[in-house]
């Protein structure tokens, strides 16, 4: 045991002007009291003590803290009762104070060396924290002696940096008030238990008590008693036990550096390695798990930059039927035996011990939990048995990977490939309460219409130029390659093989590579062509190479050819379609992360489709969020986006001629209708449509201006480079102009603006157009 004291009074605290003293009486009667109340044989030692505390002289005054040490056998003698017999001194931090005051005269040597190292820092804590908790001890002491009343007690943690392993530690300061005597100093006010309450659940709380109890009307007598309890192993537990993962990449990075730092504190080792890999299902089957957190090691060794799909799937279920834990101090020595094949890959990465364990979470594997070191340093199983009591907080980590996994496939096939986007979720949320509610209750079906009522449209088609002109032309390049290839092929064949047969052939391909000479090709011809190509030709090969053998190396060849996607005969139409897709993916990823921004403004629907090009439609207004006030700026909003983004994607897919096969280029259109409209959910075709006759028609006008010319001059309106508004009278304009005006003086617009009538289409008349040039 050691004496000395300690005052770690701040400037904060002792402005309070508390009256506190240290008197052996209050521990005096609870020895008293336990004498008489105590069954075991303790009774006898309690008998002795007491013996020779009350034969102290001077036992019932209060004694200066300068004079405690005058009565360091009762102190021996206090630490004796209070402590268990047979833990050792060593093994306890335990110590006494000063009441109310944190002025420690007394205590075990460990506690003493844990407060005096700084591990546990008390000097240094903010005057305003320290004054807090301070607060709360205080005025605890005070609602329980005097009104009976137990407040609950928020638990401070106390962390220091252990330099040996460079992580943090954890303690908790438990102060026992048993041996403390609060002694108003004359009247106090009457406080009920509700009103207590009431007072401490408000956000003032104990300042507030300053107020109404000031501490000067105490005084504090006795001794007060602490005890340090290392709960390093318990907060990190709670720490992962509270690990939260979101879809933001920062945060969710942050809360598994928290679960990594977690694992090293419960193993108290800086340079012990952790990895996390889930076990994640689509359809049954697993597929490529993902980088999640840790360093990375199993993804490295089971992701898809080391294993294809059907690997991984096969090698992943073979663990899942038997799913076993691996430990090794050292996997040098297992490779070498040449037991284990699969430990070469963290040989080469340098790991030395290692240790691989399935993990489960409601009796389910949902992954595989890694824990190894690099270089020379070594772990042994008693490093590992420490991470036992965290493995249903690293199941339910790796679960709830799993679940938002899941949740993430589900939002995407809502936005991809259904019509149940986020912003409009909650309807149908409240149409399946319904359907429930009349279920349950077994009530007659209720027809609950998911519909939106006047939002306003907005249309806009981005279109590849040309892109019928250039498959033509595809299809006719791939099909005189393939016609070649075959008198090619029939040309080898002849000298060996001749017959009238091979001479038809040979006739045939010419009449069709003069009709493909033309640059034109009609569907029947195309059709004719691909049957002779793929039926007659094909069977009178397969006869020949029956008849004769040796023909069929020259004619299987031929048949790989043609067979394989990659080759000539196939080249122009992939071309194009490598062209067409770069063009369409880079368009739809840009409009998929403009929607996401959108929505953040107000939220809307925003359905996007694939033609030759990308079409989109949205509806903004107030029925899509009744809870979010809509105003017309937000439509005007949405409007300048339409122009600011198309301008964007004329860039961005000019800015791709360099990376296409075939050069493509891009035409942009809107069109401007100006009346809401409704738009009510299909349920026979799980699709939003529009509702009532004149809605309708806004329809049909989106089906028929795509390739609409301008009047009396055959000219297309949607030209490469620009922008085409169509409209149809122009106080529909009111809020494109003024952002037109705005994006030419900015510069994403060149000045120009033709103003133009459109051709009458099929039942719509009336319609205009501007054309802008933007600035590519």
């Amino acid at each position: 045991m050691k004496k000395q004291i300690l005052n770690y009074i701040t400037e904060a605290w002792s402005v309070q002007q508390i009256t506190c003293t240290f008197s052996f009486q209050p521990f005096l009667q609870w020895l008293q009291q336990r004498v008489t109340t105590e069954t075991s044989a303790k009774v006898h030692f309690y008998k002795m003590v007491l013996q020779r505390l009350e034969a102290w002289p001077g036992i019932q005054e209060d004694i200066p803290v300068g004079n405690i040490y005058q009565y360091e056998e009762l102190l021996e003698w206090i630490y004796a009762c209070l402590t268990p017999v047979a833990t050792s001194e060593q093994d306890i931090m335990w110590a006494l104070w000063l009441p109310v005051q944190p002025i420690m005269v007394y205590g075990t040597d460990a506690f003493y060396e844990l407060i005096q190292s700084h591990k546990i820092d008390l000097s240094h804590r903010t005057p305003e924290d320290f004054r807090r908790e301070q607060l709360q001890m205080v005025y605890t002491y005070i609602l329980k002696k005097i009104y009976h009343f137990n407040p609950r007690q928020n638990e401070y943690y106390h962390a220091y940096l252990n330099p040996a392993t460079n992580l943090l530690q954890y303690y908790t300061i438990d102060i026992n008030a048993d041996f403390i005597e609060v002694i108003p100093n004359g009247p106090l006010p009457q406080l009920s238990r509700q009103q207590l309450a009431n007072l401490l659940q408000e956000g003032a709380g104990y300042t507030a008590l300053e107020n109404i109890l000031p501490l000067n009307l105490f005084r504090f007598r006795g001794i007060s008693v602490s005890t340090i309890t290392d709960v390093t192993v318990h907060h990190a537990l709670d720490n992962l036990r509270q690990v939260r993962l979101t879809r933001d990449p920062e945060e969710r990075e942050a809360a598994y550096q928290q679960v990594i730092r977690s694992l090293k504190t419960l193993v108290r080792n800086d340079k012990t390695q952790f990895d996390l890999f889930p076990m994640v299902l689509v359809n049954g089957r697993y597929v490529y798990g993902y980088e999640v957190g840790g360093t990375g090691i199993l993804y490295s060794i089971w992701g898809d930059r080391t294993l294809t799909p059907q690997q991984f799937e096969m090698q992943a279920a073979a663990y899942a039927a038997n799913p076993k834990a691996f430990f090794s101090p050292d996997v040098r020595k297992e490779e070498a035996t040449g037991m284990n094949q699969w430990l070469i890959h963290f040989v080469q990465a340098g790991v030395r011990s290692l240790a691989t364990l399935p993990v489960f979470h409601a009796q389910k594997m949902v992954g595989t939990f890694c824990m190894y070191t690099l270089g020379e340093e070594i772990f042994d199983e008693q490093n590992f048995t420490l991470l036992e009591t965290a493995m249903p907080a690293i199941g339910q980590i790796l679960q709830i990977f799993i679940d938002e996994f899941n949740l993430e496939i589900e939002d995407i096939i809502r936005e991809r490939y259904t019509s149940v986007q986020p912003a409009v979720q909650w309807k149908f949320r409240e149409a399946a309460w319904q359907h429930l509610y009349h279920t349950k209750k077994q009530l007659p079906p209720a027809r609950y219409p998911i519909q939106f009522k006047d939002l306003y449209p907005l249309y806009g088609a981005i279109d590849i130029r040309s892109s019928s002109t250039e498959r033509n032309k595809a299809i006719i390049l791939d099909l005189g390659a393939h016609l070649q290839l075959l008198h090619n092929t029939l040309d080898n064949l002849k000298s060996a093989h001749p017959s009238p047969l091979m001479e038809q052939m040979n006739y045939t391909i010419h009449k069709w590579q003069q009709v493909l000479a033309q640059g034109i090709i009609t569907a029947t011809d195309e059709t004719n062509i691909n049957t002779f190509l793929t039926g007659e030709s094909g069977a009178w090969l397969e006869h020949l190479a029956t008849q004769h053998p040796d023909a069929r190396k020259v004619i299987d060849d031929y048949r790989q050819i043609i067979n394989d996607e990659q080759s000539i005969v196939f080249a122009a139409r992939q071309a194009l379609e490598t062209s067409m897709q770069l063009i369409n993916s880079k368009i739809g990823a840009y409009l998929d992360e403009e929607n996401t921004q959108l929505q953040k403004q107000y939220p809307c629907y925003f359905e996007k489709f694939r033609t030759d090009g990308i079409e989109y439609d949205c509806y903004i207004g107030q029925s899509i969020a009744p809870d979010k006030a809509f105003n017309h700026f937000h439509l005007k909003s949405l409007r300048l986006w339409q122009l600011t983004s198309m301008a964007a994607i004329a860039r961005l897919t000019q800015s791709l001629v360099g990376e296409m096969p075939v050069q493509l280029q891009t035409t942009q259109l809107i069109f401007v209708h100006n009346t809401p409209i409704d738009i009510t959910f299909r349920t026979d075709e799980r699709r939003f449509d529009v509702e009532g006759a004149y809605n309708i028609r806004y329809q049909v006008i989106k089906k028929r201006i795509d390739k609409v010319h301008v009047r009396h001059t055959g000219q297309r309106l949607t030209q490469p480079g620009t922008l085409a508004i169509i409209y149809f009278h122009r106080s529909d304009l009111d809020d494109y102009m003024p952002s037109l005006q705005y994006l030419q003086e900015t510069g994403v617009f060149l000045p120009n603006i033709e103003e133009l009538e459109l051709e009458d289409l099929q039942g719509v008349t009336g319609l205009r157009a501007l054309r802008i040039t933007i600035a590519l």
